[in-house]
């Protein structure tokens, strides 16, 4: 098991891509501590995971990841349950899009940009500053998306909170390899989460068809890339982005061309 006796915050763990995120480290040994503004959904998530033989390796606790006070918390929470911490999964985030002339600031831009930026902002802070206190190395992934590397629509907000989470990683790699840490940002495409599975089937065919393999990417499939990458097999692995994205982002269309 490549993350035995590692310990980890992951945030947004009750839900999606966290809630397969911690089902995968707690299958390859580590200890987890769900953040989850879903008080009910983070417990139901722990009651679940013990009932499978995970108790003692498995908490949760309350955060909401635009409130720094809070993400320390969280951190200090983990420290306190498990001793320390090993990696940071800033994956809590939220969704939501309208046309940029119609937007409202104080609906459609700040609230967003609190959770998806500045909520990784906290996480990334408050793990590199434990990390220190420990005199450990440490691993810190973030959700970013395709979206935070290209303009789509109705995404003016969405794009810039994920781009920011780019930038977030390269500069805290930076700033932080002479303590052993690493930072890596990952880029999901389509993936079927709570967020894509509100649509229309015929728009989720869409999203689908907007991928390589004409399939939604599941859950589980970006937990295994995220196991990997806080992982030692990844050490080499730093201050970049992972494209989890099934090809999304290299090609626009396919179009049916006649042979010339």
């Amino acid at each position: 098991m490549r993350l035995t006796d590692k310990v980890a915050i992951i945030t947004g763990g009750a839900s999606g891509i966290g809630l397969a995120t911690t089902d995968k480290f707690l299958r390859e040994g580590a200890k987890v501590l769900i953040g989850d503004i879903g008080a009910d959904a983070a417990a139901a998530a722990v009651a679940g995971f013990e009932a499978k033989g995970y108790a003692g390796s498995i908490a949760a606790t309350q955060v909401d990841v635009s409130d720094f006070a809070q993400v320390e918390a969280m951190v200090a929470t983990a420290v306190d349950r498990f001793g320390r911490i090993d990696a940071i999964f800033n994956n809590a985030g939220i969704a939501g899009g309208k046309p940029l002339i119609d937007h409202d600031p104080a609906v459609d831009y700040h609230p967003m940009m609190r959770i998806d930026q500045d909520g990784v902002y906290y996480g990334i802070l408050a793990a590199a500053r434990q990390f220190k206190r420990q005199g450990t190395p440490g691993v810190i992934v973030s959700t970013s998306s395709i979206y935070g590397e290209q303009a789509a629509e109705l995404s003016f907000t969405y794009s810039a909170a994920k781009s920011s989470v780019i930038s977030f990683t390269r500069s805290a790699a930076y700033e932080l390899a002479e303590f052993g840490i690493r930072a890596v940002a990952i880029t999901p495409g389509r993936v079927g989460t709570p967020i894509i599975n509100q649509f229309s089937e015929e728009l989720r065919e869409t999203f689908a068809a907007e991928q390589l393999r004409n399939a939604l990417t599941r859950p589980e499939e970006i937990a295994d890339v995220v196991a990997f990458l806080v992982s030692d097999e990844a050490n080499a692995i730093n201050g970049t982005v992972v494209h989890v994205d099934d090809g999304y982002s290299v090609f626009k269309q396919r179009l049916d061309l006649p042979t010339f």
